[in-house]
């Protein structure tokens, strides 16, 4: 009979997530994985497999409880163009309250580990494609309601819209500033008067 694990695997994904998050992927060793998770390498191992597995595991954990969450969120809760600004302004804000600069774990995968790993690459593409289909989605849903002028490609919209998303997560890692960030979404925020 297999003995249980003896840890909440919420806990300790999260745990890893914020390891990850902290450290980047290349940075964690195991021992730090362990260590922050309170269970043993050889427990981890078995629970998750290698720190790779468990990397991509975190990523979609972090996935879940950030990204997927404020997208349902506000889908389910704002007219489609003020979900898109409340996205962003979420976004900044949590730019700003982000003492340590982290970022965001997705963003920073694209930056450090899609380069050099095909597999994770491919998720990480699936999961910003989430962020560029929920932007397209609204702005469609705009366009239909006459919310916002029809002329200009949803499609196009959105991955303008990634993009400057993307470079906001970035440049608030060494430039927090609520002025400048606003700054750089209002112009393509603005696409959608």
């Amino acid at each position: 009979m297999a003995r249980p694990k003896g840890f909440d695997d919420a806990a300790v994904l999260e745990a890893a997530v914020d390891c990850f998050w902290n450290r980047g992927f290349v940075a964690t060793s195991v021992r730090d994985l362990g260590d922050r998770m309170g269970i043993g390498s050889a427990s981890l191992y078995n629970a998750f497999g290698d720190k790779r597995r468990l990397y991509a595991k975190a990523l979609e954990h972090y996935l879940n409880i950030s990204v997927r969450e404020r997208i349902a969120r506000l889908e389910a809760q704002q007219a489609p163009i003020d979900a898109i600004r409340a996205f962003f302004a979420e976004i900044i804000e949590r730019s700003l309250k982000d003492p340590d600069r982290r970022g965001c774990m997705l963003v920073n995968a694209a930056l450090e580990v899609a380069p050099h790993d095909a597999d994770l690459r491919a998720a990480i593409v699936r999961y910003l494609e989430e962020i560029r289909l929920f932007f397209e989605r609204s702005v469609r849903a705009a366009q239909k309601e006459r919310t916002v002028l029809g002329q200009r490609s949803p499609r196009d919209v959105s991955r303008l819209l990634l993009g400057v998303l993307l470079g906001i997560r970035v440049l608030a890692r060494s430039k927090p500033d609520r002025a400048f960030l606003e700054g750089v979404a209002r112009p393509a925020l603005s696409l959608l008067d």
